[in-house]
């Protein structure tokens, strides 16, 4: 049990956006230079993990949320839509500067996904954030994998078996049943191909 809360935490979805970019900037070809790289990371850690969090204490404070792990489909409703705002600002930022488009697209295409989570809540369909967030980053990657002509398979595979522990740690905590982790997944990487064609 406290493994699966460890994976958990560990990849966490406002986590996994600073995983992402340090990824990216690690494995793909790229123009930004070391000072731009460290604020790139910077900007992203603190617009995903530090302003989120400070969200959740907030509504926690105001009773609007029980917990952090927000069980019910209603709790999630909030924050849902308040991390749709956060990311579709964020995306929009990035995607201004050439040299942090890329990083402009994964926001995006994350927002979509956010969007899509939000409005199957409405139909009291609940799917897992954590995967949505996993199949984003699997999702961006294999855009990026076109994009760039470079194969990136070692860091997909990398991120698929990832997502299968997480999948499997989530279903282990009963925090989802197995169609809330397959759709969560499957959005989070339809979401980020979606966004690579249309915009």
């Amino acid at each position: 049990m406290k493994f699966q809360k460890l994976v958990s935490v560990l990849l966490h979805p406002i986590v996994l956006p600073t995983i992402g970019a340090i990824l990216y900037l690690l494995i793909l070809p790229s123009s930004i230079n070391r000072e731009q790289q460290f604020f790139i990371i910077g900007f992203i850690f603190t617009t995903t993990y530090l302003v989120p969090l400070g969200i959740l204490i907030l509504l926690k404070g105001l009773k609007l949320i029980q917990s952090f792990k927000m069980h019910t489909i209603k709790e999630r409703k909030i924050p849902l839509f308040l991390m749709i705002l956060l990311f579709t600002v964020l995306g929009n930022i990035l995607l201004r500067t050439a040299i942090y488009r890329d990083f402009g697209m994964l926001f995006y295409g994350t927002s979509f996904g956010l969007i899509i989570i939000y409005l199957f809540s409405i139909f009291n369909i609940k799917m897992s954030l954590h995967l949505l967030s996993m199949g984003s980053l699997v999702g961006f990657f294999m855009m990026m994998t076109i994009e760039y002509l470079t194969t990136v398979t070692p860091i997909l595979l990398l991120l698929i078996l990832f997502s299968g522990l997480l999948a499997s740690s989530r279903l282990h905590l009963k925090a989802h049943t197995p169609k809330e982790v397959y759709l969560g997944f499957f959005f989070g990487i339809v979401s980020q191909i979606g966004v690579y064609c249309f915009l």
